[in-house]
C-alpha cells in the first residue's frame, strides 16, 4: 500500500507538468523509488528500447538510474501482397517483441505486408522471462514451427529468400543503402524529437507502457521515470549524433528520404521493396504522436507514407 501512495503521489506531480524545476523534483522522487525498490530497473528498460552505454546522473538523493530508450503507380500495386501460400506455409509464427522497438516494428511491418498471420509475446522488459528459454537475450525473436530466427535485418532477409527463393540476391545496392541508412540514422533522429519536450516525453512514455508488458507498478515507474530520463537523455542524444534542431534533423530526413525516391511511387518502383517497409516501419509507432503529425505537416512525406499505410493494410497479426 505504501508503495501504490507514492505512485500516486508521483504520478500527482506530473500531471500538468509544463516546467523543467517539476521535472527535476520528479527526478528525484523516481531516483529515491528506484533506489529503493530495483538497482537492475534501469539497465533492463534501458535495453528495451535498445540503446547501450546509457549516461547516469546523479540527485541529490540518489542515482539517477533511468538511461535512454530507444534507443517509414497503379491501384492494384498498393493493394497487400497475397500470402506465399505455396511457398511459405508455417504452421506456427511467433514473434517476441517490444512494441516501441523499432527492430521490432521492422519485422511485424515485413509480415503484415506480406499477410503472413503471426502472434505476439510482449516481453516483459524487467525479467524477461518470456524469453528464457532462448540463449538469444534480445528481441525480436521469430519463431517459425519452432526454429528460431533473430535480428531484424536477418529475420528479414531469411524471410524474404523463403517467399522467393528463386531471386539469389535479396536486395540492390540502392534499397541496402537505404536499408543501412534506416538502421545508423533514421532511428537517431527519433529518440531526440519524440522526447524533445516534457509533454512530449510523456506522450511517448504514455503510448510504450500503454502496449508493453509492465505490471501495475512497473508501468507507473517505467512511464513517469522514462520521461524525465529521457527529457534530459534526448539532450545528450543530440551531441552524440550532431543534432542541432530536433525538428530540423527530422524533416530533413523525411526530405532526403522523399527525394531518393525520385519521382517513384515507392524506392521499389511500383510496390514498396525491403527498404520502403523499414522506413514505414520505424515511423508507424510515431505517426500519431506530436512529432509524426509535425513531420507529416511539415514535409512531403505524408503521400508516400499514405501508400504505405495501404500497401501494408491492417496487421495479420492474430489477437489472442
Amino acid at each position: 500500500m505504501r508503495r501504490v501512495n507514492h505512485l500516486a503521489t508521483l504520478s500527482r506531480a506530473f500531471s500538468g507538468a509544463a516546467s523543467h524545476q517539476r521535472l527535476v523534483q520528479g527526478a528525484a522522487m523516481i531516483s529515491t523509488y528506484a533506489a529503493s525498490n530495483s538497482q537492475c530497473f534501469a539497465s533492463r528498460i534501458a535495453e528495451s528500447f535498445r540503446i547501450s552505454n546509457p549516461p547516469v546522473a546523479r540527485g541529490v538523493t540518489g542515482t539517477m538510474f533511468f538511461s535512454v530508450a530507444a534507443s517509414s503507380l497503379a491501384q492494384e500495386a498498393q493493394a497487400k501482397e497475397a500470402p506465399p501460400v505455396e511457398k511459405l506455409m508455417p504452421k506456427d509464427v511467433v514473434l517476441y517483441q517490444y512494441e516501441a522497438c523499432p527492430f521490432c516494428n521492422k519485422v511485424k511491418a515485413f509480415l503484415d505486408y506480406y499477410n503472413i498471420p503471426y502472434k505476439v509475446v510482449e516481453v516483459n522488459p524487467i525479467n524477461k522471462k518470456e524469453i528464457k528459454w532462448s540463449d538469444y537475450k534480445k528481441v525480436p525473436i521469430l519463431k517459425i514451427d519452432g526454429e528460431q530466427m533473430v535480428d531484424s535485418s536477418d529475420i528479414v532477409d531469411k524471410l524474404f529468400q523463403r517467399i522467393h527463393p528463386d531471386n539469389s540476391v535479396t536486395d540492390s545496392d540502392e534499397e541496402r543503402q537505404w536499408r543501412g541508412w534506416v538502421d545508423n540514422h533514421l532511428v537517431h533522429v527519433l529518440s531526440p524529437n519524440i522526447y524533445r519536450s516534457v509533454s512530449e516525453a510523456l506522450e511517448s512514455f504514455d503510448y510504450i507502457t500503454t502496449h508493453g508488458n509492465f505490471s501495475f507498478t512497473e508501468r507507473l515507474v517505467a512511464k513517469y521515470a522514462g520521461a524525465t530520463a529521457m527529457y534530459f537523455v534526448s539532450k545528450k542524444l543530440k551531441k552524440r549524433h550532431n543534432i542541432t534542431d530536433e525538428r530540423a534533423a527530422l524533416y530533413g530526413a523525411a526530405e532526403t528520404w522523399v527525394d531518393a525516391l525520385k519521382g517513384r511511387q515507392y524506392l521499389g518502383g511500383l510496390k514498396p521493396n525491403l527498404a520502403d517497409l523499414a522506413v514505414f516501419s520505424v515511423l508507424r509507432p510515431i505517426r500519431y504522436l506530436k512529432s509524426g503529425k509535425d513531420m507529416v505537416e511539415h514535409t512531403r512525406i505524408g503521400e508516400w507514407y499514405s501508400r504505405m499505410e495501404n500497401a501494408v493494410g491492417e496487421p495479420s497479426r492474430i489477437k489472442a
